[in-house]
């Protein structure tokens, strides 16, 4: 690692681990419970249509058995719904984003993630355990619910990224950022092998497992988490105090404050810091929206979510369909996309803190995330295979997307045109991740009209469609401040070229 990458490492205390850890594991249940509903979609889909009519549900007689939990004529009808049902999640999820990010610069963070993480975990309770107990299939039901859900969940990714950049500076963030990024595939992962055990008892028990976790973690967040260093009782200087943390975004200059800073730590003399004359104020929407590179990386990654999230979503249920293995090992396979994922934001989080630029790491991955697509369309009827090449699409998908929505968010929201006094990281995040969701819900919009799960290959095709706008967008933020606009233009020119 670069010299100042090791000396902020090396100034971490417990503390910080701690939240590290409480942050990670809190997103982790959170995205374990979204997965369930991912892993359980042909359980669903079977339990919502006529039983004579599909393949996944046992014979029964007489007909009026099936008749009161029939929703659907057909399986056909089910899964247009289950896709109705995940662009209502996702628009809601994106409104929410925008709010939630607010609210978090303006009141305790801590509160906001709490009531996001055990309301949401009450709400999955209830669609997906509570329902099907007391057989109520209702459709109006269901969709209320999920718009509920997408709300509540939207508060608890601006909290625990702006929780993270209230710890850690800006040197060696790609890195920190890169692994605790993690947390969402890790929650996939969890959410497959949680849903997949305790199938066979029925899908209303995954989504109660998942719950209670979740609603035992934001509980356990409550009481254990410290959202910055001036709650620490230490003396510990809070970041924003740091000389780094206003740096330009994508600065070339080396951090030579901070190192001296950190040289010095063991034998510099304990000085009393002048409190601040008032606490930072909350920037407003507008402003935070029309900061340098929030626009551009906020639509590239609108981009990027949609591919992302059409696997979040349909990966099991796409690989149940299209090469007919059981539901339970669909859902332990399609965990090596996101196995990809966290190798993938690790490593290009590190390999930006070495170059000290984010952008040029995204391009080549992202270029590369078009040949894996291409790839991956084309996998055979193998286990083994479809496994490597899912870890692969997932290595150059998962880790840009997760670095844009953790490091670069939280470059943006700690940038030189803040000047320390004003608090946007919460916000900021909001409106980058906000921005994916809608992209990733008209995603899901087109994917609902397909009435063949078979992706195929101009399916795939409209996928790197996707991720082609991402390259000048990333090259954009890039260049606000370390390239010309000759540069910048001459660059975007190369980079359509190459594409087109």
């Amino acid at each position: 690692m670069p010299p100042s990458c090791c000396a902020s490492l090396s100034q971490y205390t417990h503390h910080h681990l701690v939240v590290f850890l409480l942050t990670f594991f809190s997103y982790v249940l959170l995205h374990a419970s979204r997965k369930t509903f991912s892993n359980v979609k042909v359980s669903i889909s079977a339990q919502w249509t006529p039983f004579i009519l599909n393949d996944s549900s046992p014979d029964f007689s007489p007909g009026e058995t099936w008749q009161d939990n029939r929703l659907f004529e057909d399986e056909k009808q089910a899964t247009l719904f289950l896709g109705i049902l995940d662009s209502i999640f996702l628009f809601s999820y994106a409104v929410g984003l925008y709010l939630s990010g607010m609210i978090g610069d303006r009141v305790n963070l801590r509160y906001v993630l709490c009531f996001g993480l055990c309301g949401s975990a009450a709400v999955e309770f209830v669609f997906g355990t509570l329902t099907e107990w007391l057989h109520i299939y209702n459709i109006y039901l269901y969709s209320s619910l999920w718009v509920l859900n997408g709300l509540l969940q939207s508060a608890v990714w601006p909290c625990v990224v702006a929780v993270m950049g209230n710890w850690f500076g800006k040197a060696g963030r790609g890195f920190v950022f890169g692994l605790w990024s993690a947390c969402a595939s890790v929650g996939n992962i969890l959410g497959a092998f949680l849903a997949s055990s305790v199938l066979k008892y029925g899908y209303e028990y995954a989504f109660l497992v998942t719950s209670v976790v979740q609603f035992a973690g934001g509980v356990v967040v409550f009481f254990g988490l410290l959202t910055s260093p001036k709650e620490s009782e230490t003396g510990l200087s809070p970041i924003e105090t740091d000389t780094d943390s206003h740096k330009p975004l994508m600065s070339d200059e080396e951090d030579e404050v901070e190192v001296e800073k950190y040289s010095r730590r063991g034998q510099s003399v304990e000085q009393p810091v002048e409190p601040p004359a008032e606490s930072p104020q909350a920037i407003g929407f507008l402003k935070a929206f029309c900061l340098p590179g929030v626009l551009p990386y906020s639509l590239a990654y609108a981009c990027l979510k949609l591919v992302n999230y059409s696997f979040f979503f349909w990966l099991p249920f796409y690989l149940s369909n299209n090469y007919k293995w059981k539901e339970a090992q669909a859902d332990r396979l399609s965990v090596w996309y996101d196995v990809g994922g966290i190798i993938g934001g690790t490593f290009q989080g590190l390999i930006s803190d070495f170059m000290g630029k984010r952008a040029p790491v995204l391009v080549v991955s992202l270029m590369l995330a078009i040949g894996a697509l291409v790839g991956y369309s084309r996998s055979p009827n193998d286990q083994v295979i479809n496994g490597v090449l899912l870890a692969i699409t997932g290595l150059f998908i998962g880790g840009p997307s997760n670095i844009i929505s953790s490091a670069i968010s939280a470059d943006l929201g700690r940038q030189d045109a803040l000047r320390g006094s004003k608090e946007a990281l919460a916000t900021v995040t909001g409106i980058v991740d906000g921005t994916g969701s809608i992209g990733a819900a008209a995603g899901q919009v087109k994917m609902k009209k397909k009435s063949n799960w078979r992706i195929k290959q101009n399916e795939f095709g409209s996928m790197r469609a996707c991720l082609l706008p991402l390259m000048p967008f990333c090259d954009t933020a890039m260049t606000l401040t370390v390239y010309t606009r000759v540069i910048r233009l001459t660059f975007n020119l190369t980079i359509f070229s190459l594409v087109f």
